[in-house]
């Protein structure tokens, strides 16, 4: 009874720090407007002030992945947490384009380990049929830390300016991790069987793996763009007011939260009715392949209300894919799950780098905010049907 009392106190835990991630990590595309304006910057200097945010992640997942491996989850998100509420603090002193550059780029090292540990110890306390549920809650708790903030960091903008406000934000993230050095305790697995041995070669030339990173991919190029671009979106391209700002760049995260709770509650369902292949396989076809049509969809109306409404549902319809994935990764993974899930991270924030960057030099180069989300809509429909190449494992 402690033992399953004290796992979803954990998962409480490990959902809130996804909140603060989110809410960390999006800070900068809200506060983008204002930083725009008073550093000078054109829209593809915004979006390598994005991009070095995607790098450094996608160059530190696996490493700090395999830290958590080897060190355990618990030291290595105490460590990870506080390194980046530090450099989120010091977002709010940046005076040009290369000291924010740096800034983000050791922000994104940081916020790196995240994921990777959290997975970890998603494997050490839940059991395979639970894992696509645990990690649901954990994705859905990310998506609330998207949908809150603008309505967080917007009103403190308009109060205080988007300087004092990076340096509040940095404070939540030490708080938490006081919180989790008191409370978690790592759970010790049994000895590996030479069976599950780690392979590089192994894992990295299997059919499976590519098709993850693929996927992955594809998924994470389309998540990048709400989370790096749609202000801009909506506020230059689709002419919406700050105040309508707050509430429409909050609804595709509120959907999403729902999408990745279901996503994770139907693939676990699915699995015990017609097993782990196809049971983690159907979710993420469906879903990309919906999020893909509808975020087409969007770019032909000319009603923003009901462009907003298309957008959100189609990171809703895309986020069902997110709890799937990372539980698959796992049980690729086993024993070293963190190296695993950071490399099929390090494939997403791939196809966030590219995003963020080309969306930048696309919206300069056309001047057409629409093109560069036809052009995700269109990938996300190829990595739907790539789904049907990935075979998830125990």
């Amino acid at each position: 009874m402690n033992r399953i009392k004290n796992k979803y106190w954990f998962l409480t835990l490990l959902s809130i720090l996804s909140i603060i991630t989110f809410l960390d990590r999006n800070a900068i595309s809200i506060a983008g407007i204002e930083i725009t304006r008073e550093l000078g910057f054109t829209e593809s200097d915004f979006g390598w002030i994005l991009a070095a945010f995607t790098i450094s992640y996608g160059l530190f997942e696996i490493p700090t992945g395999m830290w958590g491996d080897r060190l355990g989850e618990k030291k290595i998100l105490a460590r990870v947490v506080v390194w980046w509420s530090l450099f989120t603090t010091l977002t709010g002193l940046a005076g040009g384009f290369v000291s924010l550059f740096v800034i983000r780029f050791m922000f994104g090292a940081g916020e790196a380990g995240a994921y990777p540990n959290t997975a970890i110890a998603v494997r050490k306390w839940f059991t395979v049929a639970e894992r696509g549920r645990a990690q649901a809650i954990i994705w859905m708790a990310s998506r609330i830390g998207g949908a809150i903030t603008p309505f967080v960091i917007v009103p403190m903008q308009l109060h205080f300016g988007w300087r004092i406000t990076f340096y509040l934000l940095g404070i939540i993230g030490v708080v938490w991790v006081v919180v989790w050095l008191l409370v978690y305790k790592s759970k010790t697995e049994p000895e590996a069987p030479k069976r599950e041995s780690f392979s590089w070669k192994q894992i990295a030339f299997s059919k499976n793996f590519i098709m993850l990173l693929v996927v992955y991919y594809c998924y994470a190029s389309g998540v990048f763009f709400f989370i790096s671009w749609l202000p801009k979106y909506l506020y230059n391209g689709r002419g919406l007011s700050q105040e309508e700002l707050t509430y429409s760049a909050s609804l595709p995260f509120i959907l999403a939260a729902f999408g990745c709770l279901l996503g994770g509650a139907i693939s676990d369902y699915l699995v015990t009715k017609i097993g782990i292949a196809w049971g983690r396989r159907l979710v993420p076809l469906i879903g990309l392949g919906l999020s893909g049509l509808v975020m087409l969809g969007a770019t032909i109306t000319d009603n923003n209300s009901m462009a907003v409404i298309m957008l959100a549902l189609g990171l809703a319809f895309m986020d069902v894919t997110a709890p799937v994935a990372w539980a698959i990764a796992t049980g690729i993974g086993k024993q070293h799950s963190g190296a695993i899930t950071g490399a099929m991270n390090t494939a997403g924030l791939l196809g966030g780098t590219v995003a963020s960057l080309g969306i930048g030099y696309l919206i300069t180069w056309s001047g057409d905010y629409n093109l560069p989300v036809m052009l995700i809509g269109a990938q996300l429909l190829i990595g739907a049907t790539l789904t049907l190449g990935i075979r998830a494992e125990s």
